[in-house]
């Protein structure tokens, strides 16, 4: 175990304070509050297109932290490893770590490791937390406390790309596709809609259960409504094909790139212009808004010019997506 952590983790984390090695990392932040988040992921396969676990818990855990409106800072990295696994993939995963946490402007602190017998876990478990500073007026964010009818609903992009691009990986299905998941760290994205805007209310990240319970979620119990509108959410064809060939619906299929935001009427046209300039947020649009009627309901109006509900999730989609 020395020489594993010695060899591949510190080697990789070098620019981090893993190398003292002691009990807890000991990290300087901002004066004032922090945002603190933690999550495991077991994605089977742990290799898919446009990404891998290792990718995948770095983004998620980054954009977590930052759809609170908070910079993150640091994260720990605890791994689950099956005897049995192969040192290449696991270096392959560390490195896609390391990369990622480079990109998101991160450091990986401190963490831990564990093996356990073939056939207790599957390949590699991971567990990251991260922690953020956070300044005070974008506290209450996570919260969507300030939300009122007239606040628009904006997305960066196409939907369903990661949970569609997992299931094409899975070798049971016997199925190939051209999809390429949309695992990516938000943060710089998300800074520079913060930076646009004083008024953006609510963000998430729109991951198990996608965008249709993120909006459930958000309007539930609530006095207010949400409408979006169809024409306005982006599928690629390959994933809405996908989606259909095995009888899911993409609003309520994994993101692992995508976050929903809820900005003020006049602000949201310069907060989409403001995303559209970062590489993530391209296809950044205004999917819908807040509205005074059906409260604690969302809708959406189709392309035929009905009105559909959308409603939670019951039950789990897609297992191990994430």
């Amino acid at each position: 175990m020395h020489d594993l952590i010695s060899s591949l983790f510190i080697k990789n984390f070098s620019d981090s304070e893993i190398p003292d090695q002691t009990d807890s990392a000991i990290v300087s932040l901002d004066p004032g509050k922090i945002a603190f988040t933690t999550d495991s992921f077991v994605v089977d396969p742990i290799f898919f297109p446009g990404g891998d676990i290792g990718k995948l818990a770095v983004c998620g855990t980054v954009n977590d932290i930052a759809v609170s409106g908070a910079t993150p800072v640091y994260l720990s990295a605890s791994f689950i490893l099956e005897e049995g696994l192969p040192f290449l993939d696991l270096e392959r995963v560390v490195k896609s770590m390391a990369e990622e946490a480079k990109r998101a402007g991160v450091r990986i602190v401190t963490g831990d490791t564990k093996v356990v017998n073939r056939g207790k876990c599957d390949k590699i478990f991971i567990t990251t937390t991260g922690i953020g500073s956070i300044a005070e007026a974008n506290e209450n964010i996570g919260k969507g406390s300030g939300i009122k009818p007239g606040d628009k609903i904006i997305v960066n992009g196409s939907l369903g790309d990661h949970g569609m691009a997992v299931m094409s990986a899975r070798e049971d299905l016997g199925i190939s596709s051209n999809i390429v998941s949309d695992c990516a760290s938000l943060n710089h994205l998300i800074a520079r809609a913060l930076a646009a805007s004083d008024h953006i209310k609510f963000m998430r990240d729109a991951t198990r259960g996608g965008l249709a319970t993120v909006l459930s979620e958000l309007v539930s119990g609530k006095n207010f409504g949400i409408e979006i509108r169809e024409s306005e959410l982006l599928v690629r064809e390959n994933v809405r094909g996908f989606c259909e060939l095995l009888g899911f619906d993409p609003l309520y299929v994994a993101n692992e790139g995508k976050v929903v935001m809820v900005v003020a009427s006049e602000d949201a046209e310069r907060v989409v212009n403001a995303m559209k300039q970062d590489e993530f947020g391209i296809d950044s649009r205004i999917i819908g808004e807040i509205t005074s009627d059906h409260f604690g309901k969302a809708w959406m109006a189709t392309r035929i010019g009905g009105k559909r509900i959308i409603d939670m999730l019951a039950g789990e989609q897609l297992p191990r997506i994430c």
